[in-house]
């Protein structure tokens, strides 16, 4: 290989007149751009037809049960949930980007329209058509995002509020079916009151049948997921539940049912909800898109195929702007991204949203001739349904890594979880945020840094709090800073320059500060350094700057302290440093 050249306009020749080194992903400039599908297809086969046909159909059969409980979840009737399989799912099959994305009514969802919808109206008669303009709400939400170009910020929700939320969400699902499993009265504001509640009551207020039915559900979903995850268990389990409820008339036996289901398609009908309303619902509607936004683009991040196309943020706001405006005029609720089905649709095999298509197809049968049966299916099995899907929601492997890990984050998600316990799943989604927000400001303020020591061994400066043997240089302090230097943390970076020469094992002389961590600086930063800078000169401390970035020097000059260190005082390497104060060779490790 030949050496680098010198030349500093080689990279203008290489590069061109206007060097940019970065090139984003291409993006198809065709009119079929906002419709990803259209590519998804092209050079589509019978063979790929066959095994979507396979994977929709499977996952019709997964969805319609699920779809049900969520939307019972929700506080709505079940067709509402039937009815977010079908214009939804067409919708995201034309316009997501993600081509094994599977979505439709979600436990979370569900469970964060149930409060929004009881702060309207206490009246379940209104709940429908406020849940159908709530889902509009959330769809406003997502094109406002959308046309801000904000598709960045679901890199912002951090990882310790989504597992103290996905955790709180579980345990809320699970308290709010504890009635319909074993037939207890269970009352309650909260989930913690709900459990409580249930405590209080589950000797002597447990429905027998009803119990034994939940049992068994569940039973048989935790060990067909655990032994037989390929088998369609819980498309068995409700078939089971309807022929038993059929056979035994369970209805009549004490046992609640899911009751009558209006057959046919949804009308379609812009919601009458009063500005008023649409005003307290609002809130809502930002909480349920933040939270639907990050779970959908995780989902489909983590669970992309390796072939498929990179997952595009912003086209997703798009697509989930899409079934929801599509929910809102059809009867539905505030839909998003189903993990669970995801994971089963790449599973399967599923190769392109034609697979979304047949699942609408497939629940479009369902509501044509099949909704007397569902009618006979016992509430029992939908709690199930819901328990075995809030299961799925703990990660202790997670939990377990905070815990050896970062304390903060930990915390975090601790309150997150007791939060949604006690005060509601938006109010400490709310909470959760801002400490994750001060958490974040806390470490800028006070950012990582060291005084480093020659190790021998590695060849290089080391911390010298980590590595108790490095060697250090008599009379020298070498100081480095591992974060920007600015406004928030311009104190801490004085304070703790004063400290390290005060904490020095013998008289300091000069203080090195290696810079090649620091990406940035501010004003503030800058008169912190020049202040510094002059403070020890005048305690007869040489100050000097080693492995600066360039634009680290080009804003000092910027903000007016360009002469606060003269060139004498500015090296390349801190050895090179080293070495011009106090004429130290550094010993070199053994080869």
């Amino acid at each position: 290989m030949s050496p680098p050249n010198d030349d500093p306009s080689r990279a203008a020749k290489e590069y061109g007149e206007s060097p940019e080194p970065f090139q984003e992903r291409p993006r198809e400039a065709t009119r079929w751009r906002f419709i990803p599908l259209v590519a998804s297809v092209r050079g589509y086969s019978w063979t790929l037809f066959r095994v979507d046909l396979v994977a929709g159909v499977a996952l019709a059969a997964l969805a319609v049960p699920q779809a049900m409980a969520y939307a019972q979840t929700a506080g709505l009737p079940v067709v509402a949930g039937l009815y977010g399989l079908l214009l939804p799912l067409v919708a995201y099959s034309a316009l997501g980007s993600s081509r094994s994305l599977m979505t439709g009514p979600t436990a979370t969802s569900a469970l964060l329209v149930a409060p929004a919808l009881a702060t309207v109206s206490s009246d379940p008669a209104d709940y429908p058509v406020l849940a159908a303009m709530l889902a509009l709400l959330v769809a406003a939400v997502f094109l406002l995002a959308r046309l801000l170009r904000l598709g960045w910020i679901s890199d912002y929700f951090s990882a310790a509020v989504l597992l103290g939320f996905l955790t709180g969400l579980a345990l809320t699902l699970v308290s709010g079916q504890l009635d319909d499993l074993t037939g207890v009265a269970v009352e309650g504001d909260t989930a913690l009151m709900e459990y409580v509640s249930f405590a209080a009551s589950v000797v002597g207020g447990t429905h027998a049948t009803t119990l034994l039915i939940g049992v068994l559900s569940l039973a048989a979903l935790i060990v067909g997921g655990r032994f037989l995850p390929k088998f369609p268990m819980l498309l068995l389990v409700t078939v089971a539940a309807i022929g038993a409820s059929a056979l035994w008339d369970l209805g009549d036996r004490g046992v609640v049912l899911v009751g009558e289901i209006p057959p046919g398609l949804p009308k379609l009908a812009w919601p009458s909800v009063s500005v008023a309303d649409i005003a307290i619902l609002l809130p809502s509607a930002v909480g349920i898109a933040l939270v639907g936004f990050s779970d959908a683009i995780l989902t489909a991040r983590s669970l992309a195929q390796p072939d498929s196309p990179s997952v595009d943020t912003n086209q997703e706001l798009t697509a989930l702007a899409g079934i929801n405006v599509a929910a809102g005029v059809s009867q539905s609720f505030p839909l998003g991204s189903s993990g669970s089905r995801t994971a089963v649709n790449i599973r399967l095999g599923g190769r392109t949203q034609v697979v979304g298509l047949v699942q609408a197809v497939g629940v479009t049968v369902v509501l044509l001739l099949l909704t007397g049966a569902l009618a006979l299916l016992p509430k029992a099995t939908l709690g199930a349904v819901i328990i075995y899907a809030a299961l799925g929601l703990m990660d202790l492997g997670a939990w377990r890594g905070f815990a050896r890990g970062s304390r903060g984050e930990l915390l975090v998600a601790v309150i997150t979880v007791l939060g949604m316990l006690t005060i509601g799943l938006l109010p400490a989604l709310v909470l959760a945020v801002l400490l994750s927000v001060l958490d974040v400001v806390r470490r800028s303020a006070q950012p990582r840094d060291a005084v480093l020591g020659w190790s021998p061994t590695a060849g290089r400066f080391v911390d010298v709090v980590r590595h108790p043997d490095a060697v250090v240089v008599p009379g020298i302090v070498i100081y480095r800073l591992d974060e920007r230097l600015f406004f928030a943390n311009s104190r801490y970076f004085r304070g703790r320059l004063r400290d390290a020469v005060r904490g020095a094992p013998y008289p300091v002389t000069a203080l090195v500060f290696d810079a090649e961590s620091v990406t940035d600086l501010d004003t503030a930063g800058a008169q912190a350094f020049a202040d510094v800078a002059d403070e020890l000169r005048g305690r007869g401390v040489r100050f000097v700057l080693a492995r600066s970035r360039a634009a680290f020097v080009e804003q000092l000059s910027r903000t007016g302290h360009a002469d606060v260190l003269a060139p004498e005082d500015q090296f390349p390497t801190v050895r090179a440093a080293v070495r011009s104060i106090a004429g130290v060779t550094l010993e070199e490790p053994d080869r």
